[in-house]
């Protein structure tokens, strides 16, 4: 039986399509030699958050390259919404924040996002009100006249990815967006990522950083060597079973009376595998809480 489409409701529109999409790099003598990419196959559509997840070598940035138009694939093909990744119009059309931007040093935010807006032909009071739009909106507004050479690796991030908005794309292609950074670097980043996902923006990030990944994608691939392992929804694989695992948060320790109650009920019901861990809180977290609360009672 045919699944029927409401009418109000619109199917999800494809944005990104790859098909077998294989790439081998030739040696000095022209020769086929390394395979960065084999067989590929990817969707993505309107609206997903997409993570391209593997360690480095696996392949995630040379998919990109071909996705881009800035390199072409051995075989295969792919399409980027509709169009040929060659097909200058729709270069137009996506934001790309690479692993490293590249910045003049000497200009400030604001000149920079003024100078990339003109590219994209925007002048006089429009393109003031869209610079101040996104530097607000990235967390730059205060710290707009101040040169480049002068930010955090966190803050050229922040700059990096207002840059990818400046067109308004309707495709944001991300390439290890909290590389580099310091724990409240990856942190900025990813509450950016979360802002932009709940604004309806179709994202592709390619990071080998999973813990920062899972917080914000929809959809994943995991490669390894140029081959897709593995894909699907991010709350489906995190969900598979291998156990339950049950939180009493007003239990002070393993010795606790009440914990010691609950166990001897699971017992008695035939739950005989069962193994306490005590929740402890994560580095990560401890520093995270200790600098926002500093950040906080300072005004910063």
């Amino acid at each position: 039986m045919n699944q029927q489409v409401q009418p109000n409701e619109e199917p999800q529109k494809t944005i990104v399509v790859a098909s077998k999409l294989t790439k081998v790099f030739r040696d000095f003598f022209y020769r086929l030699r390394f395979p960065a990419v084999q067989g590929l196959d990817l969707e993505i559509r309107k609206g997903d958050v997409f993570g391209l997840l593997g360690p480095n070598g696996s392949g995630k940035t040379t998919t990109i390259k071909i996705l881009l138009g800035l390199i072409s694939a051995t075989s295969g093909s792919c399409s980027i919404l509709g169009r040929s990744p060659r097909d200058v119009a729709v270069k137009a059309r996506i934001g790309f924040l690479p692993e490293e931007s590249y910045f003049h040093r000497f200009l400030s935010a604001e000149e920079t996002l003024n100078f990339y807006g003109s590219l994209f032909g925007l002048r006089g009071a429009l393109l003031r009100d869209k610079t101040h739009a996104l530097l607000k909106s990235v967390g730059l507004e205060n710290d707009k006249t101040r040169l480049l050479k002068t930010y955090s690796k966190g803050m050229t991030r922040r700059v990096g990815i207002a840059q990818s908005l400046i067109g308004d794309p309707e495709l944001l292609i991300f390439d290890e967006p909290t590389s580099g950074l310091d724990p409240i670097g990856m942190d900025e980043v990813k509450e950016l990522l979360l802002k932009l996902k709940a604004e309806g923006k179709t994202i592709l990030i390619a990071s080998h950083m999973l813990s920062d990944v899972q917080d914000v994608c929809d959809r994943v691939a995991i490669l390894f060597k140029g081959k897709k392992l593995l894909d699907g929804k991010v709350r489906e694989l995190r969900t598979r079973k291998t156990g339950v695992r049950v939180e009493l948060p007003g239990v002070s320790g393993k010795d606790d009376e009440n914990l010691a109650k609950a166990l001897n009920v699971l017992r008695e019901n035939g739950v005989e595998d069962i193994d306490v861990v005590e929740r402890e809180t994560s580095l990560m977290d401890v520093f995270l809480d200790v600098i926002k609360n500093q950040k906080t009672s300072s005004g910063v």
